[in-house]
């Protein structure tokens, strides 16, 4: 069997973050997607709402980076969600569980808020923000000192620095084993 949606959109509301008691990071929001259409000559547009959960690292990058109103593809899986509620009424609704994300916002597109909005700090942010009308996905953010240099493009290869990395500077990478995909 096959479970495999991909949804492009502007979160409807802010990152809920917390965390469970193992500290894997969960983020809740919502997404609104839209179909303009038309129908005998005249035009509509149609509006989905979903709940969508992120787990772990991408939680915890979700909920800084992102905002009411950001826009972003995400790639998941479809849940359906059962419940009674306090009436002892059965409801339902479905849901969308995050496995990759791409933050779609320029930095014109947000500055009202959103992860575009983070003070900068020379060239040295743990995330690079998108450069504007191009997508950027999610990376893994590097840690202690910054010693590598990045390449300039406007000078030929053989004029840039080759040097390596010091050992200090050299992230360390802690994997839980439940989050890795295979």
């Amino acid at each position: 069997m096959f479970n495999k949606i991909i949804l492009v959109g502007n979160l409807t509301r802010d990152i809920e973050l917390r965390y469970s008691q193992a500290g894997l990071g969960i983020a809740n929001t919502a997404i609104a997607t839209s179909r303009k259409f038309t129908t005998n000559g005249e035009k509509k547009e149609e509006v989905c709402f979903v709940d969508i959960t992120f787990f772990g690292r991408s939680a915890e990058v979700a909920n800084q980076y992102l905002r009411k109103g950001s826009k972003i593809l995400v790639e998941g899986r479809l849940n359906f969600d059962q419940w009674v509620d306090q009436n002892g009424q059965k409801k339902s609704k479905h849901s969308v569980t995050v496995e990759t994300m791409q933050m779609l916002d320029s930095k014109s597109d947000n500055q009202g808020g959103g992860y575009n909005n983070q003070p900068q700090n020379d060239g040295q942010d743990d995330y690079s923000a998108p450069a504007q009308g191009k997508q950027q996905s999610y990376q893994q953010p590097s840690s202690g000192a910054q010693s590598y240099q990045k390449p300039s493009y406007d000078k030929p290869a053989a004029a840039q620095s080759r040097e390596m990395p010091s050992r200090e500077s050299i992230p360390v990478i802690d994997i839980d084993e439940d989050e890795i995909p295979f």
